[in-house]
């Protein structure tokens, strides 16, 4: 994985030494924070409707829901704000990714749906793989200078 270290030019570069412009630093942070604007608040949601959280998991049939519902608040507001912050972005981001394909055939299952509801949740679907495109473009590129991450190698 390329690693981000400072650069006498004083911008962040990857272990490829190409250096990134503070236009990319900008757009890795607004990219951190979209993402982030994703998971934090449904996290914060599952927090405080934590009985209607656990009752949806369950209806979908899995297995512990408290436990799967406080492993997916952990997830979406522990990973979603290390990621915003930048801190440790990679792993928050592979983290978020490994629980994006998790639950994206459980809760996004088009193909058994009725078919009023097929359009709906095959674009659930789509959007779910095209987070984890954007997580994993994280994973690989890291969180840019404007962030925890980036402060360190200063």
């Amino acid at each position: 994985m390329a690693t981000l270290a400072p650069s006498h030019s004083g911008f962040a570069v990857n272990s490829d030494s190409v250096p990134l412009s503070p236009a990319q630093n900008a757009l890795a942070l607004i990219g951190r924070v979209l993402l982030a604007w994703l998971f934090v608040p449904a996290g914060w949601g599952k927090i405080t409707g934590f009985a209607g959280t656990v009752g949806y998991i369950a209806s979908k049939g899995v297995p512990f829901p408290e436990v799967c519902a406080a492993l997916a608040i952990a997830a979406e507001v522990g990973l979603g704000l290390a990621l915003l912050v930048g801190l440790k972005a990679r792993w928050a981001a592979i983290g978020l990714a490994l629980f994006v394909v998790v639950i994206t055939p459980i809760f996004h299952n088009y193909w058994a749906m009725p078919e009023a509801q097929q359009m709906m949740q095959k674009q659930a679907f789509n959007k779910n793989l095209a987070i984890m495109g954007g997580l994993l473009v994280v994973a690989a590129f890291g969180a840019g200078a404007l962030s925890v991450d980036g402060r360190k190698r200063d």
